[in-house]
């Protein structure tokens, strides 16, 4: 740096007498001049900075050499890529639909005769055994009925009286065996009526006590005390124990995708609840056009019944199909491509796409199964372009890691070692020192011949041994 700046110096000092000189001792004309000259000296000091850190930082320099800036342009002249061969396994889709939750029994009570409601003993929202009195209704017909009941007792008392007092006779041959006939004939008859009206009674007064025919949880009371009700009105409705069931209505193209037993998640209120598919339906809805599909949801006490949800289910699947990652597809004027590898450069495939996911993509036909094909996505990929394989660059990174390492290790090992032949003259003058040629130390001092320990750590293994 000495011998670039010491001539300009020199330079700078004739050309400011010559300057002095010309101007005649003009003190403003030379400050303006001097402020010039300094200016033009710092442009200067600056350009040979800035050549000498080329030089040492391997710039290009003119005159044709060429430092680390060439060698960064010439490696990114290729891309580097990600790349795999195609895979065969399974693929789905999933499509969300609407269904509607329904109990797994669920049972309409409904007025078999009319009448005044008397007493209501439920009400929705309780849980209620089989057989248990739910409400009663006084309709005409039970009197009617215990009237029927009480006119066949009497009459068969009766009939059975007579046919006492005859059996009695007949035996002692009072009457003959044709009348005897008659007056049991006439106890039948009083029988086979008394029956009936028994029977018309119970069945009048089942209409007027509602049970409940099934175990299960009221979802709805549909009357109150004192209401008049009509033949067939609706009184209640119970659901049965056990997982509630769910209906939803699908496509042909999602029906024939799916399976009995297939698993499907319904969606309540951000939370999930998992199903099987129990029926599928070949008949098409004459109300929706659809096919009804139902499934049978499990732990899901927390829907209520008639409730809309969000169900998620498989509407189409191939198995044992090639498959690529999903970010290894291009596409281009509607049609689909990827790029494979050939002697370091990418290389075009026009494919056929099947069904894709987050993940993977079906590949129906224009790739072969042991191409090399690039499975991450870049703008810089192109006909022809050159790449570089990811694991190749980390592979060699490493290797390089690795040699550097081993160079710093060696020249740790050399810089703090003893060469041996050094080492065998510590040893002879170790000797001398102890036999008397020169006294060795006292403990905790150092001979003149003789180094402190050092301690083994960091010191490579032949280090050690020494």
């Amino acid at each position: 740096m000495s011998r670039i700046t010491g001539p300009i110096k020199e330079k700078i000092g004739l050309i400011g007498r010559q300057i002095l000189e010309k101007t005649g001792g003009s003190k403003k004309k030379l400050y303006a001049v001097i402020t010039a000259a300094v200016i033009i000296l710092l442009i200067i000091i600056s350009a040979i900075i800035r050549i000498v850190s080329g030089i040492a930082g391997g710039g290009k320099l003119p005159g044709g050499m060429s430092g680390r800036q060439g060698g960064a342009s010439q490696q990114a002249s290729y891309t580097v890529v990600r790349t795999e061969t195609p895979h065969y396994g399974d693929i789905s889709v999933t499509s969300s639909l609407t269904g509607t939750v329904e109990a797994s029994d669920v049972v309409h009570i409904t007025a078999r005769a009319s009448g005044d409601v008397t007493s209501v003993d439920v009400q929705a929202g309780d849980y209620v055994e089989a057989g248990q009195l739910l409400m009663t209704i006084n309709t005409n017909q039970v009197e009617s009925a215990r009237n029927s009941l009480e006119s066949a007792e009497v009459s068969l008392n009766s009939a059975k009286n007579d046919l006492s007092r005859m059996q009695i006779l007949y035996d002692g041959g009072d009457i003959t065996a044709q009348e005897y006939e008659t007056y049991q004939n006439k106890y039948k008859t009083a029988q086979l009526s008394y029956d009936s009206a028994q029977l018309s009674y119970e069945k009048q007064l089942s209409y007027s006590e509602i049970t409940a025919p099934i175990s299960g949880r009221v979802e709805s009371i549909g009357v109150d005390v004192y209401d008049n009700v009509n033949t067939n009105a609706e009184l209640a409705v119970i659901s049965g124990e056990g997982n509630q069931k769910t209906t939803v209505y699908v496509s042909e193209r999602i029906m024939n995708a799916l399976r009995t037993g297939d698993e499907l998640k319904a969606v309540k209120n951000g939370k999930e609840y998992s199903g099987r598919i129990t029926e599928i339906s070949t008949i098409v809805d004459s109300e929706t056009g659809l096919f009804k599909v139902k499934a049978e949801l499990e732990n899901n006490d927390e829907i209520a019944t008639g409730s809309t949800v969000k169900i998620i289910l498989t509407s189409d699947r191939s198995e044992n199909v090639m498959l690529v990652p999903v970010d290894a597809v291009y596409y281009s004027g509607g049609q689909s491509y990827v790029y494979v590898i050939e002697d370091g450069t990418a290389s075009t495939r026009f494919v056929e796409i099947g069904l894709y996911d987050d993940t993977n993509a079906e590949i129906k036909s224009g790739l072969g199964e042991d191409e090399l094909v690039v499975s991450t996505w870049s703008s810089n990929l192109y006909e022809g372009a050159k790449v570089r394989l990811y694991e190749d660059l980390v592979a060699g990174e490493a290797t390089e890691e690795n040699a550097e390492e081993n160079s710093a290790e060696k020249a740790a090992g050399k810089s703090e070692g003893l060469p041996d032949d050094r080492a065998a003259s510590k040893g002879e003058n170790s000797e001398r020192g102890q036999q008397g040629g020169r006294p060795s130390a006292p403990d905790g001092e150092v001979s003149e011949n003789k180094r402190p320990a050092q301690s083994n750590s960091g010191l490579p293994e032949q280090n050690k041994a020494q």
